[in-house]
């Protein structure tokens, strides 16, 4: 789908001649094209996942709201490759752990952290968590992202920090407390565990998810050389405002799902 550029990207291209348009993420005629298209991008985020290095054993795990039934989530089947899923793959679950769709079972921490973070945020469609190198590194130090880059200010004061880790999250309690410390935010930072993103888009949780992870790394390897120099508020709530948008995270992920289309084409099965 194409319009014409949205205001709230306007700053981040130059001049557009009459009669550019502008791609935006999709609309559908039924529940099952969209269905479906969901699970493409859930797919894809998998993929994506397991080319970043996100995967750590079983640990991990994406989720998307059936459009349908919005207290039904897509998610990973336990136990399978990041980097083999395919969208027939993909189970179906309802916030109480009971499986709907599909043959193998679901990650008890899955659907603990996910079925909270979904009834706590009903504004967002996916949630993104997993053990990240980087993200659990950074989470270790209990502490939040501080705007020392341009790409950090899109979580200026737009996360937070879950600092109550009491191991696997196999207890609806603890998947509270992990939707209560979100709060209205676009990821939080689960001490001595990693990170959770959400968004209103696969696309949009999954860009956050990988962004954070590298914004980590960053502040990491600064505060090893140094003490980093922080972006005045100010200007971080201006950057944030444009490139912090949930259509701009939808958007900054295209290039990575238009190379991963390519190159693995079998996620569409």
């Amino acid at each position: 789908m194409t319009t014409p550029l949205p205001a709230s990207l306007a700053a981040a291209v130059g001049p557009v001649p009459e009669g550019v348009t502008f791609p935006l993420p999709p609309t559908f005629d039924s529940v099952e094209a969209e269905r479906q298209y969901r699970k493409e991008q859930l797919a894809a985020g998998f993929r994506l996942f397991g080319r970043f290095g996100f995967s750590e054993g079983v640990a991990g795990h994406i989720t998307v709201r059936d459009p349908e039934n919005p207290q039904w989530f897509w998610v990973n089947p336990f136990g399978m490759a990041f980097g083999q899923i395919k969208a027939s793959d993909l189970i179906l679950v309802d916030h109480e752990g009971n499986l709907l769709h599909g043959n193998r079972p679901v990650n008890k921490a899955a659907f603990v952290i996910h079925s909270q973070v979904h009834a706590a945020r009903p504004d967002t469609i996916a949630a993104a968590h997993s053990h990240s190198l980087h993200g659990k590194a950074f989470a270790s130090l209990g502490i939040p992202l501080d705007p020392i880059t341009q790409d950090a200010c899109a979580f200026f004061e737009d996360h937070a920090v879950y600092s109550d880790y009491r191991g696997v999250v196999n207890e609806l309690e603890e998947g509270k407390r992990i939707g209560a410390a979100l709060g209205p935010h676009k990821a939080v930072i689960l001490q001595n565990h990693g990170l959770l993103t959400v968004g209103q888009s696969v696309a949009e949780a999954v860009w956050w998810f990988v962004t954070m992870e590298r914004s980590c790394q960053a502040q990491l390897l600064a505060m090893a050389a140094g003490t980093p120099k922080l972006i005045d508020r100010e200007t971080a709530l201006r950057t944030r405002d444009q490139i912090g948008s949930s259509l701009a995270g939808w958007f900054q992920a295209r290039p990575l799902w238009d190379q991963i289309a390519v190159s693995d084409p079998d996620l569409f099965d």
